[in-house]
């Protein structure tokens, strides 16, 4: 299906917001045939806050104006909340009752050939060498119930510009960051099991396993053999 075209709101919203990210950053894309014509989720690591925005850059730049999944709490911010709603985020609300409604808006939208984005680790990572950790199954059970294809990316460089936890961005101009995608990680198998906890956990160690081989060709050092586990509090990140 032919990805709709994006709101105008939010194609004014990256033309404000993309020479900022070209004024901190030095980009380097690659990947960008794996992106699919229709409907896909866009799976991708996350170290600092100022990653939605490197990664927003990547998708926008290839054509795809994403439907981003993010905390429900960000909408209540002036000026922020009523933009996200504007752009077709979708808010998650974590640790409610609600939670899962969010994985329903998304299906629609990839129903409707959307691109959606998320960070399956649900939080910054926590891994002491900033690679993968251990990530949250809500986007592996969207892509089983939905069956739309997973295009892994990995990004780099972005917590140059603002450190990991950070809220600030640093006094630095052209910091590298390079993001690239993946082929779509390989679920056939899996389809149809989004109700089988092993099948889950499966695909979503699948999906984490290629953001971090990617991840591994664009930085230094060998990701660990295991990802780091992190026992947040129970109310927090997304839908485990």
């Amino acid at each position: 299906m032919p990805r709709p075209p994006a709101p105008t709101s939010y194609r004014v919203a990256v033309a404000i917001a993309r020479p900022v990210v070209r004024a901190l950053t030095k980009p380097t894309h690659r990947g960008t045939e794996h992106l699919p014509d229709g409907g896909f989720i866009a799976a991708a690591n996350h170290v600092t806050n100022f990653d939605p925005l490197t990664l927003l850059d990547f998708l926008t730049k290839a054509g795809c104006y994403p439907k981003v999944l993010s905390k429900a709490s960000l909408f209540r911010v002036p000026l922020l909340g009523p933009l996200l709603r504007s752009v077709g985020y979708i808010p998650v609300h974590r640790g409610t009752g609600s939670a899962a409604a969010s994985l329903t808006v998304a299906a629609s939208a990839l129903a409707a050939g959307e691109c959606v984005s998320v960070f399956p680790e649900g939080t910054l990572t926590r891994d002491p060498d900033l690679w993968p950790m251990r990530a949250k199954t809500g986007v592996a059970r969207m892509a089983l119930t939905t069956g739309a294809p997973v295009v892994p990316i990995a990004q780099w460089g972005a917590h140059q510009v603002m450190a990991r936890h950070a809220s600030m961005i640093r006094p630095v101009l052209r910091r590298p960051v390079q993001v690239v995608a993946g082929p779509p990680v390989d679920l056939r198998d899996l389809a149809g099991r989004a109700e089988d906890p092993a099948a889950v956990r499966e695909a979503t160690d699948r999906i984490m396993a290629a953001i971090t081989a990617l991840l591994a060709t664009i930085r230094d050092g060998t990701p660990p053999a295991e990802p780091f586990v992190w026992r947040p509090d129970p109310q927090a990140g997304f839908a485990e």
